[in-house]
């Protein structure tokens, strides 16, 4: 398919993270751009901004004549469900359908593309990394999994020659990319409801390795069952972190390379998880011959990820944080993080978690993350796009946390539980639709402080 034929792109699906970035990308480079989603957010409400047309309502009457010409390319979401009318449309019609994956990998396969992989640290990584080309002046484009800080946005366009995006392993998506740079940052269980077992899941991140192109290079954390440059925390990788420090809430430590010591290197996200994504991210970069201080001193100024724990309220005697951690390793992180930054604190957790197929294969280790906290609030499982599993419960979970100092409530509960919260850390977890909670939370909060 050349994309050069295609005069408008239609999404199903629009509003999702990774399909808003391509919707704002054929924006961009001129083509017509519209969609359909289920219901209005911020995302979408940017995308109006930008003037995408979007609609709400699953009917095709509401799609223009634009985008019902036989040159459409219509970009759908594996969220979407078979019956969807406008897909039905589309798919019967003899349109174009495309996934998202499939349209990233066409967009970025003639470029040199740095790809991101990994059960965690996929849009953190990824996203200091197209700070750090953007700050060597690199002629990028990038798709990226949240909303970065540093751009106030998930899309960034500054020229075509090198692209950044997320290798996403859910759906096998990431089998469609073909890297120049490629990293793998974990290789965690999860999606075990796409791959049945951790075995085929690993399996799979090998075949992505398999379609890095000829003379391009593999990132691998060290102590992965993968061949490549490694990198790490003082354990030998062949890139890493010695010397940590912390002042003033950031991180000073000396970054070793294959060939060079730089010292005091500064980099102010919390978390040993968010220095391994800093220097995945920085090895990557130094691949496209940009000098290694000025990346060094670019990891400095590196803003964040909303949602990746992200300050939302930040004082002497009280701190609210919010994160998308929806898996065991990721609270891990999350508390690892809190408990060196804000040491001696009382920290209160409040978890959704994120399909009840992930809640029941991890169940146990669910528990163990999140009896480490101080107290922990729980909400209702959130289902995106699966149906309920008989006996997997937030009860069923609740009931299976090793610490007293525990409690189920709702959403509609949730602002009236944590008016009270006026020390400490309080921090909010989950990939569902807590998001959404945190501002009415941080308004809350802010009042009584």
């Amino acid at each position: 398919m050349n994309l050069k034929d295609i005069h408008s792109v239609y999404f199903i699906g629009i509003g999702g993270i990774g399909m808003s970035a391509l919707a704002r990308y054929f924006k961009f480079v001129g083509k017509e751009v519209a969609g359909y989603d289920r219901t209005p957010t911020p995302i979408t409400d940017g995308l109006v901004e930008n003037g995408i047309s979007v609609h709400f309502e699953d009917n095709i009457d509401l799609v223009s004549d634009t985008f019902k010409h036989p040159d459409t390319l219509v970009v759908y979401t594996p969220a979407v469900p078979s019956k969807h009318t406008e897909y039905q449309y589309y798919k019967t019609g003899g349109f174009n359908l495309k996934k998202r994956s499939e349209v990233l990998g066409i967009i970025t396969k003639d470029s040199f593309c740095l790809a991101v992989a990994g059960t965690h640290g996929k849009t953190t990584t990824s996203s200091i990394l197209a700070h750090l080309l953007k700050e060597c002046d690199l002629p990028m484009t990038a798709f990226l999994g949240g909303i970065s800080e540093d751009f106030d946005s998930n899309f960034v366009l500054d020229g075509t020659e090198y692209s950044v995006v997320e290798a996403d392993e859910f759906d096998r998506s990431f089998l469609r990319l073909t890297p120049t740079i490629a990293c793998v940052t974990s290789m965690d269980a999860d999606h075990l409801d796409i791959y049945g077992t951790k075995e085929e899941l690993e399996h799979s991140f090998r075949e992505f390795v398999d379609r890095i192109k000829p003379n391009g290079k593999l990132f691998v954390r060290k102590g992965l069952p993968l061949e490549g440059i490694t990198f790490g925390i003082e354990d030998g990788a062949d890139y890493r972190i010695e010397n940590i420090e912390i002042e003033h809430g950031a991180y000073i430590f000396d970054l070793i390379t294959p060939s060079e010591v730089i010292e005091n290197v500064k980099f102010n996200k919390p978390g040993r998880h968010n220095l391994l994504n800093g220097l995945a991210a920085f090895a990557m970069a130094v691949q496209t011959g940009c000098p290694p201080h000025r990346l060094a001193e670019a990891l400095a100024t590196f803003k964040g990820v909303q949602r990746r724990f992200s300050y939302q309220i930040k004082e002497k005697d009280f701190v609210f944080i919010d994160d998308y951690a929806h898996h065991p390793t990721e609270i891990s992180a999350v508390h690892q993080a809190i408990r060196e930054m804000h040491a001696g604190e009382k920290v209160t957790v409040i978890f959704q978690p994120h399909l009840f197929s992930r809640t029941q294969d991890f169940a146990d280790d669910f528990a163990a993350s999140l009896s480490d906290f101080d107290e922990i609030i729980l909400l209702d499982i959130y289902p995106a796009r699966e149906e309920p599993i008989e006996g997997v419960t937030s009860q069923w979970l609740l009931d299976k946390i090793e610490n007293p100092s525990k409690k189920l409530i709702t959403k509609s509960e949730l602002l009236g539980e944590v008016k009270n919260c006026k020390t400490g850390v309080l921090v909010a977890l989950g990939a569902g639709d807590i998001g959404l909670e945190v501002p009415k939370i941080k308004k809350e909060l802010s009042y009584a402080h």
